[in-house]
């Protein structure tokens, strides 16, 4: 992070604009918006600042800049086209640490302007920390589209029934959940077509029935999908960002994990070969006690939910327990990182079936239907088998597979660490003995590997063939 992105209140503060061009008249017009006091210092006077001048009462110093000028200011800016001037403005500024910014001139500025949202007083703002101001203001194009300026209306509804709805929910867990559905429901949709009124209405109204009301608990079963961020699927990013805790493994990256709410409690229960953070009952446990506190909880689960996740198990614990939960199904592994390898799972040529099974069970032991696996014409998908995957092979062999039929494993897929080396059932075990593997994996074994190098598109920082 280049810049800690803050918000500062400059009502009524002095600030010093050295220039008065075009580009220092954009920069005044913010800081008139912001309700500072102005000053501006330089030897020409634009059109534009002495229109300003007039309508916002600037304090204007038709003369070059001194370092005597640089004194009680809260911010100054140098929108100057000599660069010493911008030199001299940004070097006397640091020395007595007054918040600088050269316009144009990320080097020199202690703070630069983002591209702004107003829907006042809902603000946004969007930087590329200088490297891209462009980029920066069609970013803030695009957010400015899809938030209306009604916001700003339905943050003023807020305000004024805040200090009520505090007074009438004292558990702040319950006020946040209380918050949300006013913000996401009817009184919001009243507020957006104009209604203020009857949107008060409804707001009290609904404050009138949440005072007796108990605070119920919720379990959101998600699938996080095989690794990158942007498969998630819209159901489970907006749970992830209104739940108050989430429940997470060692399948969860931590850029998915990022994207949950910031303030939200986050419990790491991750499930690695002989190292069980806690066992699969203990935290079926742990999501009862936590829904039963009050509390809305993701169990956020690499993949699919339903797709070796053991989803089922929990949700049998809440079942009897009474307790609300939903399933959002996510892309499983086999799905998406057989996409992303360029392997398709079925293929007129060379598979009219697939198969996932999983490479340790509950034992640790691999006990599989090695007959039916090794028949031909069809894709077989094994989870979690890095560690058996010399077995494997060999009993595929063993019960009737060709020792070169062509198997992948594939590592961290859909993800820029995503590696895929192939083989044949006999070579795959030689040649992965001496790489550096690094879990989650999943392993794809058929005809169908042979169609990587042609139909392989994802082009990752490391992949081997």
């Amino acid at each position: 992070m280049e810049y800690f992105p803050v918000f500062v209140n400059l009502k009524e503060q002095e600030c010093l604009v050295v220039g008065a061009g075009e580009i220092a008249a954009r920069k005044i017009e913010l800081l008139v918006r912001a309700g500072a006091k102005i000053t501006v210092i330089a030897r020409e006077i634009s059109a534009a600042v002495s229109s300003l001048q007039i309508d916002h009462k600037l304090t204007v110093l038709q003369k070059s800049f001194a370092p005597t000028d640089l004194r009680d200011f809260r911010l100054v800016v140098s929108a100057t086209d000599n660069a010493e001037t911008n030199k001299l403005v940004a070097r006397i500024a640091d020395k007595q640490n007054i918040l600088v910014n050269v316009v144009d001139n990320p080097e020199l500025c202690s703070f630069i302007f983002p591209a702004i949202i107003d829907r006042s007083p809902i603000i946004a703002a969007v930087s590329s920390g200088g490297a891209a101001p462009v980029l920066a203001r069609l970013l803030r194009a695009k957010i400015e589209s899809i938030i209306p300026p009604a916001y700003g209306r339905l943050a003023h509804l807020a305000e004024k029934f805040r200090i009520d709805v505090k007074k009438h929910i004292n558990e702040a867990a319950q006020r946040k959940i209380f918050w949300e559905n006013i913000f996401q429901g009817s009184v919001a949709e009243l507020i957006f077509s104009g209604n203020e009124q009857e949107a008060e209405q409804q707001l009290v109204q609904a404050l009138d029935k949440q005072k007796d009301s108990v605070s119920l608990g919720e379990v959101y079963l998600v699938g996080a999908g095989p690794g990158a961020p942007d498969l998630l699927t819209f159901r489970a990013l907006r749970l992830m960002q209104q739940a108050d805790v989430v429940v997470y493994d060692h399948l969860v990256s931590p850029e998915i994990l990022d994207l949950a709410r910031r303030d939200s409690e986050k419990i790491y229960v991750g499930k690695q070969r002989q190292n069980h953070t806690l066992p699969q009952e203990s935290i079926n446990t742990l999501l009862a006690d936590l829904a039963k506190a009050g509390k809305r909880v993701v169990r956020l689960k690499g993949g699919d939910p339903f797709i070796f996740g053991r989803g089922g198990e929990e949700i049998e614990t809440l079942m009897q327990q009474g307790i609300n939960f939903q399933v959002v199904p996510g892309i499983t592994a086999a799905s998406g990182c057989a996409t992303y390898a360029g392997i398709p799972l079925t293929h007129r040529d060379h598979a009219q079936s697939c198969t996932f099974v999983t490479g340790h069970l509950k034992d640790n032991s691999i006990n599989l239907n090695w007959t039916q696996l090794a028949a031909p014409n069809q894709t077989i998908v094994i989870y979690m088998g890095l560690v058996g995957l010399e077995k494997i092979c060999h009993s595929l062999i063993a019960h009737g597979s060709p020792k070169d039929l062509p198997i992948a494993l594939i590592q961290q897929g859909t993800t820029t660490n995503q590696r895929v080396i192939t083989g044949t059932l006999e070579t795959l075990p030689v040649i992965i003995a001496g790489s550096n593997i690094k879990p989650p994996t999943l392993i794809i074994i058929g005809t169908v590997v042979t169609l990587h190098d042609k139909l392989s598109w994802f082009h990752s920082s490391d992949t081997d063939a």
